[in-house]
């Protein structure tokens, strides 16, 4: 703070600590209705008005993190050392989301008695008309179909015409789900022709599913031979919707699922391989995103426990139903991420995880520099296979002699006039 305060030396008014926060513009923007009038104000809107303005100050900086990790994610070559920025700022994200939460027991120390005492004042007044909410919905990835409708309204029709322009392109722009989906269809060890994860995982969850089916039929007792049964039926069930495109694509259309099924592949294979050091740090990525949802819910049924707290079953002050409005929006349409969290039920025995090869090993660890130089410089189709093998070997000598990196070496490589559609 003290630095904030020292002089400047080229004769410009020294920067202040009141001054770089706005604090003039900041403390004076309380102006309670309850006090027009000349009349003596209600104390508790004080607190009300209070609560909420840091309650938008934290959304804005909420939308600040999404807006910088969408920037990142919306490229074909996502950066490790980029990652870590994404996770970090995730994070953040999920700690404000758990600080908003705690706003609410400052404002329930206000009785619901004292709100009724300048509820009037409010007139249509709603949180509902939060702008910056709905585009953090929005930027998140939730989608318009999944909304409750807002008094049988479209929830844009709350919002002026200004506002519903702004809220209109937000649903147009690329969502953090839909880079997030992109980038999951990218991940190594997917391909056919390479490792293809997900041809050795379903051999292997067969095989294993075969098993105990026939330990199931081996069973004595009928009743426990049944039920064994019954429950192996509906593992085979639960694994054919990312065994089979149609299953999966009906669960698409019914809006159980949202993640392609290629991106569903692909977060599976990071979760089973999360121990892979290449895995690392998409692995902390998605745990983050099924936190943003889970506290994004927890937020949002504060809420409702709040208002049924305050006015019970009473119509809200933007003429929705209040708590049963708030009530509804805690549920499964409003997880975005939600094909995460359904991830377990896919998971295997770690003797059942299929294998890495040598290849696809060297491919998820942090040190091998070939791989990186492969996934990160696609190939054409009528790349000349033997120059990109010879191109690999001297990059592995390279890495050997710890003589340059490889961006070094591909450099050169390129200055001596080799063609780029062989590398």
């Amino acid at each position: 703070m003290d630095d904030l305060g020292q002089d400047s030396n080229d004769g410009k008014t020294p920067l202040r600590y009141e001054s770089y926060l706005s604090l003039s513009k900041i403390l004076t923007a309380q102006h309670l209705k309850s006090a027009e009038g000349g009349v003596t104000p209600i104390h508790d809107e004080h607190l009300f008005i209070i609560t909420h303005q840091a309650f938008e100050l934290w959304f804005k900086q909420m939308l600040y993190e999404i807006d910088s990790a969408r920037t990142i994610f919306n490229t074909d070559y996502l950066e490790e050392r980029n990652m870590l920025v994404v996770i970090s700022r995730m994070n953040r994200v999920v700690e404000i989301i758990k600080l908003l939460n705690s706003q609410f027991l400052i404002l329930e120390t206000m009785t619901s008695q004292d709100f009724f005492d300048f509820r009037d004042v409010l007139e249509s007044g709603s949180g509902f008309q939060s702008l910056q909410f709905r585009l953090l919905e929005n930027r998140l990835g939730l989608r318009a179909e999944s909304r409750i409708r807002h008094n049988g309204e479209n929830y844009i029709e709350a919002f002026t015409l200004d506002e519903q322009n702004v809220l209109y392109q937000s649903e147009k722009d690329k969502s953090l789900f839909d880079l997030v989906n992109s980038w999951l269809e990218r991940t190594p060890g997917l391909e056919p022709g390479g490792f293809d994860f997900f041809t050795k995982f379903k051999f292997s969850v067969e095989a294993m599913l075969n098993e105990a089916e026939a330990f199931a039929q081996e069973k004595e007792d009928p009743l426990v031979r049944e039920r064994e049964l019954r429950e192996n039926d509906k593992s085979k069930a639960t694994f054919n919707t990312i065994f089979d495109e149609h299953s999966h694509d009906q669960l698409v259309k019914k809006g159980e699922r949202r993640f392609s099924l290629k991106a569903i592949r692909g977060a599976l294979m990071i979760f089973l391989y999360r121990d892979e050091p290449r895995f690392h740090l998409p692995f902390q990525l998605l745990q983050c995103l099924m936190d943003i949802d889970e506290c994004l819910n927890k937020l949002r049924y504060g809420h409702a426990c709040m208002v049924q707290r305050m006015i019970g079953s009473k119509i809200g002050s933007g003429e929705s139903s209040g708590f049963q409005y708030l009530r509804s929006t805690c549920s499964e349409r409003y997880k975005i991420f939600r094909d995460l969290m359904s991830l377990s039920s896919f998971l295997v025995p770690r003797d059942r995880i299929p294998p890495l090869n040598n290849l696809m090993k060297r491919s998820l660890s942090v040190n091998d520099w070939t791989t990186e130089f492969e996934m990160k410089v696609p190939v054409q189709p009528d790349a000349d296979s033997g120059v990109l093998s010879s191109v690999s070997r001297m990059l592995r000598r390279v890495s050997s002699s710890s003589q340059g990196t490889s961006e070094d070496f591909i450099s050169s490589y390129r200055r001596a006039g080799k063609p780029e559609s062989t590398v």
